[in-house]
């Protein structure tokens, strides 16, 4: 990782610091963070106990990370650990925020067959295009900015469908947003299709599967600013149908890239394991899909009986504050 930092870092001014100390604002912050062969770091270890128990801040911070292990397992467990607790210490990040370095470097394989490079210089590569992300991020801010929201609840009995009505409410005028239901099966899996099909699909603006993600979903992630996503906890995992929808926008994420679209999530669980759920969504659609994160991307709550949510301790006091930072981000 040293090699390869030097030459992703060369003729980019920067420090280096060890560790991070107190509030850091506004500052560009690359997470170099080594996995080992186990995936327990002594100084990864100590940073993350600091930024939970808020020791440090990052406010106005801009953040991505590099991964390096010897393994083939752990660096991406370690990345959303660290990416969670930095998220919610007030950084944000980039869309595809992680270079992930495997033992064998095999997960650079597809990327080092695209560039004609060996997987040494896929892994150089990236890391100099994300350091270029990092630098030159800045959130995109519109008048009036359009959200799409999914979620796979009844609108009767959800406590995460409560708090978003609440949301929406303080909200008021400002945003607009268009929200889809995917309850009831309506939502085919992805079953891997071809690469080839799946990209001939998505150059048309479908899948082979089509439904409602074709005919609502798709139309409006290409005009959305933002996506929020209505989580309840099942299982300590997304729900069945919200995890087909991220599997299904593989077909437009051929063609269209989400850099420039924020991610949200409420997240509500009956007893734990929000962060959990929290941690599978920035996988999926911050590492993955691109989506960028703004800071303290989740509201999480634990509610378990219907309608419980909105009677929580200090409820309003965070809603307020959720609806604030989405307008100080989205908003010019």
């Amino acid at each position: 990782m040293d090699s390869v930092l030097r030459l992703a870092l060369s003729g980019v001014p920067h420090e280096r610091a060890e560790s991070l100390e107190g509030p850091v604002e506004r500052r560009r912050i690359l997470f170099a963070l080594s996995a080992g062969g186990d995936g327990v770091n002594a100084g990864y270890t100590a940073l993350l106990r600091r930024l939970r128990r808020g020791y440090v801040t990052l406010e106005g911070c801009v953040g991505g990370l590099i991964v390096d292990g010897e393994s083939e397992l752990y660096t991406k467990s370690m990345a959303t650990e660290m990416v969670f607790a930095a998220n919610r210490a007030g950084c944000a990040f980039v869309g595809r925020p992680l270079v992930e370095a495997t033992g064998s470097l095999s997960n650079f394989t597809v990327l080092a067959r695209l560039g004609s490079l060996n997987l040494l210089e896929a892994y150089r590569e990236s890391a100099g295009q994300l350091i270029g992300r990092i630098l030159s991020f800045a959130p995109p801010r519109q008048s009036h900015p359009e959200l799409l929201t999914l979620h796979a609840s009844s609108h009767k009995t959800s406590n995460t469908v409560a708090l978003w009505e609440s949301l929406k409410g303080r909200l008021g005028e400002k945003m607009a947003w268009k929200e889809v239901g995917l309850r009831n099966g309506s939502v085919v899996d992805c079953s891997g299709c071809p690469y080839t099909m799946c990209l001939h699909f998505g150059e048309r603006g479908g899948c082979f599967y089509g439904g409602v993600m074709v005919e609502e979903v798709y139309p409006a992630l290409r005009r959305a600013d933002a996506l929020v996503m209505l989580c309840p906890n099942y299982n300590d995992a997304l729900s069945a149908n919200l995890t087909a929808s991220i599997n299904r926008m593989t077909a437009l994420y051929r063609t269209v890239q989400f850099y420039d679209k924020a991610l949200y999530a409420v997240v509500v669980s009956g007893y734990s394991g929000g962060d959990i759920v929290a941690r599978q969504l920035i996988s999926a659609l911050c590492m993955n899909k691109s989506f960028y994160l703004p800071p303290r991307f989740a509201l999480l709550e634990t509610a378990n009986d219907a309608g419980t949510a909105l009677s929580l301790p200090g409820i309003e006091r965070r809603l307020d504050g959720f609806a604030e930072g989405m307008a100080a981000q989205l908003l010019p």
